[in-house]
């Protein structure tokens, strides 16, 4: 689940405790998380490697090395990233993978479902590796502007909410901020992502923006296993305008949310101040 006000929230947190750090010790405990690499190959090359800063490319954590190597955390469905470590992690049987740090404190890779995973690249490799992931304008730059939206959502028949979560048109945009943005855009979310007005688009791009933001100031959305790295649970869903709300009233029109599928997922939508309209 963790999209990017998640990942970003983490991304603060670890950042300063994290830059300037020698890797002392690195455990993965799960075979999954590295494949196909084998986990202790992984784990041996990361071991004294210092921390130079800890960046975020769409829902990546990107950790950047004094030696020009990147290790990409992506946390998929249940992943979290822990700094310090809590008591009793070493008996926590989700526990994926340790880091013990030079300064004797321990960052911990938790997973219930096991989807995520770790890719350590050399020098000369980050950029080939988002490219070949065509991942789109991260929605915060100031590369992302109403034009960059209207072109990457050109000719696409794909409803809009499917084009978001595919993260080529926008990078980091997952189930929960798709539906909050078209929300606040007032655009529905089974309208023809090609098929959209330019002042539908302009309105996205907004939409997109202020759910994001707000996702960070809010520390990111816990539903279920979403922790901050410190282990605090984020406050996002209290700020929910139709994710999760079928049969509530919409804040803005009074009528009831109601809930579709679109692309396999879940989505919620207001069917008056979202309702379908002509295609340009």
């Amino acid at each position: 689940m963790p999209e990017l006000p998640e990942v970003e929230t983490i991304r603060s947190s670890l950042a300063p405790a994290l830059t300037g750090r020698r890797l002392e010790h690195v455990a993965i405990l799960d075979p999954r998380l590295t494949r196909p690499e084998p986990p202790e190959i992984v784990a041996r090359a990361l071991e004294g490697e210092r921390v130079a800063d800890v960046r975020r490319r769409g829902k990546y954590l990107v950790v950047v090395f004094e030696s020009g190597r990147h290790l990409l955390v992506h946390l998929r469905m249940t992943g979290n990233v822990l700094h310090p470590a809590p008591e009793g992690h070493r008996d926590d049987p989700h526990v994926r993978a340790v880091v013990r740090l030079d300064d004797g404190s321990d960052v911990i890779y938790r997973d219930v479902r096991r989807f995520g995973t770790w890719d350590l690249l050399e020098l000369g490799e980050l950029e080939a590796y988002f490219a070949a992931r065509r991942l789109g304008a991260e929605p915060l730059s100031r590369a992302f502007t109403t034009a960059s939206l209207g072109r990457a959502l050109a000719g696409r028949k794909a409803p809009v909410k499917a084009a978001l979560l595919d993260q080529r048109a926008v990078a980091g945009i997952g189930n929960i901020y798709a539906d909050e943005a078209l929300w606040y855009a007032r655009v529905n979310p089974l309208a023809p992502a090609g098929g959209l007005s330019g002042e539908q688009i302009a309105a996205l791009r907004v939409g997109v923006r202020k759910a994001l933001r707000l996702g960070i100031r809010r520390q990111g959305a816990t539903l279920r296993d979403y922790r901050g790295a410190d282990g605090v649970r984020g406050q996002m869903q209290e700020e929910f305008r139709v994710y999760g709300r079928d049969g509530e009233p919409c804040e803005r029109c009074g009528t009831p949310i109601v809930k579709t599928r679109v692309a396999g997922r879940g989505t919620w939508y207001c069917p008056s101040c979202q309702a379908l309209r002509d295609a340009r």
